[in-house]
C-alpha cells in the first residue's frame, strides 16, 4: 500500500508531494520553489518574503466573509537524520515512505511529517473547496528546527489574522497552549595535536543506535545520550590507567538527542587487556541502565584501530572527556505550576572538528522559565570556560505563555468533544514551538497548536499515526467550520 491509498486522500497526496521534495534546514530554495509553482499551478494566491516564508491565501466560503481571518501555520523543513549504515543524500533524494499496519515510516531516515504533515493540511485546506471556513492564510515558515528563522523574520503586514492554528504538535488528543523558550550553547575548544605515539596501542570505542529523538518532546523519557555516555567511558578508563585521545565525534542536530559517538584513543599495551575487560564490563552495565529505555538493540563496541597520525596534545584530551561527562545533560527541572511538565533540560547534542585546531561542543537548553535556561546555559559556560573554550549563546526563541481564557481553544475544546465524546488534553509543552514570536509581532493574536500522533520524531525511528491523522483532519475542518460561524 502507498500513502497515496490513505484517508484523507487529499492530505496524503499532498504529503506525497511534499516527501519528494529535499528539505533539510537551511537548504529549502527546492522547498519554496515547489510551494510556489504548485500554488500557481493551482490557482492559488502567493507571496514569499526576504527569508523564504511562503503564505497562501483562500478566500472565505461564501456568506461567511465576516469570519475571522485563520492563519494556518507550519514549517517546511525537516530534521535530516539517518541511520549510520544508510547511504542517503538529504539535499537530493526523495523520502521513501512505507506503510506499516497503522504507521507511515521512512526507509532509514527521518520522515518528515514533522513538519511535512502540518504543510499538507494547509495544502489539502487551499484545494478542497467542500470545506466550510472564514477567509484564510496559511503561512509556511523556514528553518524552525535551527534558530527559528522564518517566524523570527516574519515583517510587518506579511501576513494578518485574527486566529492562528499552529499544526506542529505531535500527538491527537492534545491542545498545546503554551511552550518553552530555547537557546543553544556553543563551546569552541582551542586544541592542539602531536604526532601519535606509536609505542601505543589503539582502540575506536563506538555507541550505536541509541533512540534519540526529540530534545524537548522526549528528554523526560531518560534516553541514553550517547556523547555523555562514551565520555563516561572513557573517564572510567582514565581513572584505572593513561589513555591518549586522538578523536571524538558524536551527535547531529541541536534539537536531537545523540544516538551515537565514536571515538579513537591509545593505551600503553600492557593495558589493553585490562581495557578490553573493563569494555566488557561497561557494556553491561549500560544495557542494565537503559534497558527500559532504550531497548536492547543498541551497541557499544570497542575494536582495535590503526595508529592515528595525530592526537591530541597532553594537556587537551581528558580536560575534553572529563568536561563532555560533567556537562549538564537531561532534565535540569521540573515545573511545579504545570503538574508533570519538564520546565528545565539541556541536551549535550554535538561533538565536531570546527576547523584543524578547533573543536565545536553543540549544547541546547530549553525552560518555560527564562532565568532558569540562563542559569543552565551560564554553568555550561563556566564549565567550558574552564578548560579555554569560547563560548557563545544562538538561536534564541521566546516562550510561549498559556492563555487559559483563549477563545480559540474554548471552540477547540468543544469541536473535539463533540466528534470524539471525551475531553481533549490541554497542555503546555517542554518543545520549542514558533507562536511566542508570532505573539510579539502579532500582539492579541489567539492561538492554539494541535496535530496527529508523530512518533520518534528528529530520529530515524519517525512514524506518522494514519488513524490519528484522519480524526485530526476531521478535527481541523470541524474547528474551521465553527469558526466560520
Amino acid at each position: 500500500m502507498k500513502i497515496t491509498d490513505l484517508q484523507p486522500r487529499l492530505l496524503w497526496e499532498c504529503f506525497d508531494e511534499i516527501t519528494k521534495v529535499p528539505r533539510p534546514t537551511h537548504h529549502l530554495d527546492k522547498m519554496r520553489e515547489f510551494l510556489v509553482s504548485w500554488a500557481e499551478r493551482h490557482n492559488i494566491p502567493v507571496t514569499t518574503d526576504a527569508v523564504g516564508n511562503v503564505a497562501m491565501t483562500k478566500p472565505a466560503t461564501p456568506g461567511h466573509e465576516s469570519a475571522p481571518r485563520v492563519i494556518l501555520q507550519g514549517h517546511q523543513d525537516m530534521v535530516a537524520e539517518k541511520l549510520a549504515d544508510k547511504d542517503f543524500d538529504f539535499l537530493n533524494d526523495p523520502i521513501e515512505t512505507i506503510v506499516e499496519g497503522d504507521w507511515v515510516r521512512a526507509n532509514g531516515t527521518t520522515l518528515g511529517a514533522d513538519n511535512g504533515l502540518g504543510c499538507a493540511s494547509g495544502m489539502a485546506v487551499l484545494l478542497d473547496d467542500t470545506l466550510v471556513h472564514g477567509p484564510l492564510t496559511v503561512l509556511l515558515t523556514v528553518d524552525e528546527e535551527q534558530g527559528l528563522i522564518g517566524a523570527n523574520g516574519l515583517q510587518p503586514g506579511f501576513v494578518e489574522g485574527d486566529i492562528l492554528l499552529n499544526l506542529d504538535s505531535e500527538e491527537h488528543g492534545q491542545l498545546v497552549i503554551g511552550c518553552a523558550g530555547s537557546q543553544a550553547t556553543l563551546c569552541h575548544y582551542p586544541v592542539e595535536y602531536t604526532d601519535a605515539p606509536a609505542d601505543l596501542k589503539y582502540f575506536r570505542a563506538r555507541i550505536d543506535h541509541l533512540k534519540g529523538g526529540h530534545s524537548g518532546m522526549e528528554i523526560h523519557l531518560g534516553r541514553a545520550n550517547a556523547n555523555q555516555q562514551l565520555a563516561r567511558f572513557l573517564w572510567e578508563c582514565e581513572s584505572r590507567f593513561p589513555i591518549t585521545l586522538s578523536d571524538f565525534e558524536g551527535g547531529g542536530l541541536p534539537n536531537a538527542i545523540p544516538r551515537n559517538a565514536e571515538a579513537i584513543f591509545g593505551v600503553n599495551a600492557e593495558n589493553a587487556e585490562e581495557l578490553t575487560k573493563y569494555a566488557r564490563e561497561f557494556n553491561d552495565m549500560i544495557h542494565a541502565e537503559y534497558l527500559l529505555a532504550e531497548g536492547a538493540d543498541f551497541t557499544f563496541t570497542l575494536s582495535e584501530a590503526e595508529t592515528p597520525a595525530k592526537v591530541l596534545a597532553p594537556g587537551y584530551g581528558i580536560p575534553l572527556v572529563s568536561t563532555l561527562f560533567a556537562t549538564p545533560n537531561g532534565v535540569q527541572g521540573m515545573s511545579l505550576a504545570v503538574p508533570g511538565l519538564v520546565e528545565t533540560s539541556s541536551n549535550l547534542a554535538s561533538v565536531r572538528k570546527e576547523d584543524d585546531s578547533t573543536l565545536l561542543i553543540t549544547t541546547h537548553q530549553r525552560s518555560s522559565v527564562d532565568s532558569r535556561r540562563f542559569e543552565i546555559a551560564d554553568r555550561i559556560k563556566a564549565l567550558y570556560e574552564s578548560i579555554g573554550c569560547r563560548v557563545e549563546s544562538n538561536d534564541p526563541s521566546v516562550g510561549w505563555a498559556p492563555n487559559p481564557d483563549s477563545k480559540v481553544l474554548k471552540v477547540a475544546e468543544e469541536c473535539y468533544e463533540k466528534l470524539f465524546g471525551e475531553k481533549p488534553r490541554v497542555e503546555a509543552l517542554h518543545a520549542g514551538l514558533e507562536c511566542g514570536i508570532f505573539l510579539e509581532k502579532m500582539p492579541g493574536l489567539d492561538m492554539v497548536s494541535f496535530g496527529p500522533t508523530l512518533k520518534d520524531i528528529h530520529s530515524p525511528g519517525e512514524k506518522a499515526n494514519i488513524p490519528s491523522v484522519e480524526a485530526y483532519w476531521k478535527f481541523l475542518t470541524a474547528i474551521l467550520a465553527k469558526l466560520a460561524e
